[in-house]
């Protein structure tokens, strides 16, 4: 009988067209969880004046979105490992697509806080199952990268929000920009035959068939037969994913990355939400304070990209770290400025440090835990995350109510930064039996678990 190890015949494979179909309707959805969550500061001034908001109710309006991404991520990303990603995603796309389209018929604020809610369920749900199944069906030192593409994508969203907003805001108010949510629910049916459970689940429930037909897309010259062996899976460890977290030495590590992703939300929600309306009150225009925003997402992307490729040179706990204290300094210094080319300037390094290390983290999450609990993981970050982005907007129409100058603002919003940075720098990694750290450089990252050893699991 031949035998197949999975994770080597996925890392052996080529990158083909099927890993581009994924990756491209990986970045699609992505695209729109992060316009969701953009768009409403966008409309947020039309919005504050239209409905006679005060700077708390509408922070507090901003957080109710983050409120169903925490439920969301944590719910859709238990289920994903144990019922498998595929329907889990299939579900989260129609609840935030169909939710957020729905927002832009809200008659008043308490109509669209729920749908807000309903929509951030979905969008919840979307991110640990994305980020889990790249993972999973990346060619071998290409997991980093391909995750890099995807998570730069958030910031693709906040761009397409703000030109959105640009464009329809004038001439058709602001109900048309939540009615461009309704896409990725018609191309819903194009997406579903990339989407792939984990192996780890498919072995589990013995959908030996399925599994097959999985390798041969990822990897088409070498399908498997009917009659095979799989191996170099890690078998489901006893007990649930989420007690998992905290057995075989993981516990500091979950509960600093838990802490990092906290801090690290609040000040990007934060920031991302408040920030064309801080720059209005520092005197600038409306449209000004946009182009801030474009400028934001634009330094994530370059962030994102050039980080990834940091991280696959030194190890990603080494970029996360100064670029986190990076983060806090640029803001910091935000606050201070005057020249509008050093505003820009300070203002894209603030998107690349915040954002870009903050999309970098999901990738490290997603390979610092085995594949049957990978999606578990990367929702409870992404959950006790948007803790923080519920804190963020609240916090940011605090700051505004007390009348602070700017500076101090943008002060405040700096501090988590620095300690999401700390946090980091204290999550422990793997010891391999080379005797150095998982994540060196001169290893290969997609095995950065706190427990190596696959065990076998074994097709009849």
């Amino acid at each position: 009988m031949t035998t197949v190890n999975v994770r080597e015949f996925i890392g052996g494979a080529r990158f083909n067209r099927f890993h581009a179909g994924m990756l491209f309707w990986a970045c699609f959805i992505i695209t729109f969880d992060m316009y969701d969550l953009v768009v409403y500061g966008s409309v947020l001034p039309v919005l504050m004046k239209q409905w006679s908001l005060g700077p708390v109710e509408a922070g507090a309006i901003g957080s109710y979105g983050p409120v169903g991404m925490m439920v969301g991520a944590i719910l859709f990303g238990i289920l994903a490992d144990r019922f498998g990603r595929k329907k889990v995603l299939t579900a989260s796309i129609v609840l935030f697509s169909s939710a957020t389209a729905l927002s832009g018929f809200a008659p008043g604020p308490v109509e669209f806080s729920v749908l807000r809610v309903l929509g951030g369920l979905g969008i919840g749900g979307i991110l640990p199952s994305v980020i889990a199944m790249l993972t999973d069906y990346a060619p071998k030192n290409r997991a980093n990268t391909l995750v890099a593409i995807v998570m730069c994508f958030f910031s693709v969203g906040g761009i397409l929000a703000a030109f959105v907003a640009m464009l329809l805001l004038p001439a058709f108010g602001w109900q048309s920009v939540y009615w461009v949510a309704v896409l990725p629910l018609l191309f819903l049916p194009f997406m579903m035959k990339y989407f792939l459970d984990s192996p780890a689940v498919l072995l589990e429930k013995k959908q030996f068939e399925a599994l097959r037909s999985a390798l041969s897309k990822v990897n088409p010259g070498a399908a498997p037969g009917p009659s095979v062996e799989f191996t170099g899976v890690q078998e489901k460890e006893p007990g649930s994913p989420v007690g998992a977290l905290f057995k075989n030495r993981r516990a500091l590590g979950t509960l600093m990355i838990w802490v990092a992703f906290f801090m690290c939300l609040l000040m990007v929600n934060g920031l991302t939400i408040w920030l064309p309306q801080l720059m209005v009150e520092a005197g600038y225009a409306l449209g000004s304070s946009l182009t801030f925003m474009i400028v934001l997402n634009v330094g994530a992307i370059v962030g994102t990209l050039v980080l990834g490729k940091l991280s696959d040179t030194w190890g990603v706990k080494r970029v996360l770290v100064p670029m986190f204290v990076i983060s806090a300094v640029s803001l910091t210094l935000l606050g201070f400025a005057d020249n509008m080319v050093v505003l820009l300037l300070l203002v894209a390094l603030t998107g690349a440090c915040t954002m870009g290390a903050q999309n970098i983290s999901y990738s490290f999450v997603s390979q610092y835990y085995p594949s049957f609990m990978r999606s578990t993981a990367i929702g409870l970050a992404s959950g006790v995350g948007r803790m923080g982005a519920i804190v963020g907007p609240t916090f940011g129409g605090i700051l505004l109510t007390l009348k602070l100058p700017v500076e101090m603002n943008f002060l405040f919003f700096a501090i988590p930064g620095l300690i999401a940075a700390l946090a980091f720098l204290f999550v422990p990694l793997a010891v391999k039996s080379s005797g150095r750290p998982a994540g060196h450089k001169d290893q290969d990252e997609s095995n950065v678990e706190p427990v190596a050893g696959d065990t076998v699991a074994v097709a009849p």
